[in-house]
């Protein structure tokens, strides 16, 4: 397995880039640990599949280097990067049995004949396959043909990393679950590095120990899935991860307060608000649901709310709540007493957050 290290990299189709909106890889430097499992999170455009095939030498970067190991790669073909790529739609041979075409990339690196059946029967009873060694990947359904697919890139020891590439798209849904913890088990196992592109947050976060949110070309933060919940450090990975996402509203600052319309005045930790009224930025304030707080009684730090819709769904109530002429959302426990439509709102200043455009302001230390 390898350290990947991306130094200075971008990318741009067609003619030569003037501007960062002509960047579909804006200019990144990034590392991917050995033995590390890694995903690439973002919606469809945002680069992470262009940033994949740079890595695997399907693409050559506009601009940067990629190394293995320290070893510079970035004008290497993929056969010589020794990296294994499991694609959004399988790659299989069809004639083939399925031992065969799991024994395929090992008969090619002429391996001998027990080592060959070893990883086979491995990576076959790690992937549930064992009872179809013996049938042409033909008869096997899309589930089956990924499983495949995934397992001859799995099968070799020697790889530097194995990337995946949106690999449950095709799996039936009721499925994709065992898949997701089948491939952490395997990385538990074998650690092998491991890069995984997905648009899917339940993949990411529950595959991944750090997941790169991408948006618009560029990694807008590195971390992992409770960092990512806890402490976005931009309003977009605020909006994209989470169920629902973050709440933003746009403030202003007046003393220890973060204003809303001109009149809602919510509490802020003091360095917070100090830091915040320097800036020239645009800014909004950034709370999750689960996080925001709902009061019966009016109380010296509630915000006054009015409740719009209650929706139960099972395990907990969403609660929209409607704060001047903005729209809010509350996720509480199933059985939370709610006042009948006025409430309070509590914004816990350990959990509420301020962005200057779009970025994460940390008290001393500037923006995320």
């Amino acid at each position: 397995m390898a350290r990947i290290q991306l130094q200075q990299l971008a990318h741009a189709y067609g003619g030569r880039p003037t501007r960062p909106e002509d960047y579909a890889l804006r200019r990144l430097d990034h590392v991917w640990e050995d033995g590390g499992a890694y995903a690439l999170l973002g919606p469809s455009g945002c680069g992470k599949t262009t940033l994949l095939n740079i890595v695997s030498g399907l693409l050559q970067p506009t601009e940067g280097r990629v190394l293995f190991d320290g070893r510079d790669v970035t004008a290497l073909p993929p056969q010589q990067r020794n990296i294994a790529q499991v694609f959004q739609f399988p790659v299989i041979y069809d004639a083939m049995t399925v031992y065969d075409n799991l024994a395929f990339p090992l008969r090619n690196r002429k391996l001998p004949k027990a080592e060959i059946h070893r990883r086979v029967l491995e990576v076959a009873e790690m992937l549930e396959l064992t009872a179809a060694l013996q049938r042409p990947g033909r008869s096997l359904g899309a589930d089956g043909k990924q499983l495949i697919s995934m397992g001859r890139g799995l099968v070799r020891e020697d790889v530097a990393a194995i990337l995946f590439d949106e690999p449950l798209t095709v799996i039936d849904p009721h499925l994709k679950w065992r898949l997701r913890g089948k491939l952490k088990e395997i990385h538990q196992r074998l650690r092998p590095t491991m890069v995984y592109v997905t648009h899917d947050q339940t993949e990411a976060l529950t595959f991944a120990e750090k997941v790169v949110v991408m948006y618009e070309g560029q990694v807008v933060q590195v971390g992992t899935p409770q960092e990512l919940f806890e402490r976005p450090e931009h309003t977009f990975v605020g909006y994209f991860i989470g169920s629902p996402g973050m709440n933003l509203l746009p403030v202003t600052i007046a003393g220890n307060s973060a204003v809303v319309d001109g009149e809602h005045r919510i509490p802020l930790a003091p360095q917070l608000a100090a830091q915040a009224a320097r800036s020239a930025r645009t800014l909004e304030l950034g709370i999750r649901p689960e996080f925001l707080q709902l009061q019966r009684q009016v109380t010296a730090d509630g915000v006054p709310a009015r409740i719009a819709a209650v929706e139960d769904l099972g395990g907990h109530v969403l609660v929209t709540v409607v704060l001047g002429r903005r729209t809010l959302k509350l996720r509480l426990p199933e059985g939370s007493e709610l006042p009948s439509e006025q409430a309070w709102l509590r914004f816990p200043p350990e959990r509420t957050l301020l962005y200057a455009d779009g970025r994460l302001i940390i008290p001393g230390g500037g923006h995320g």
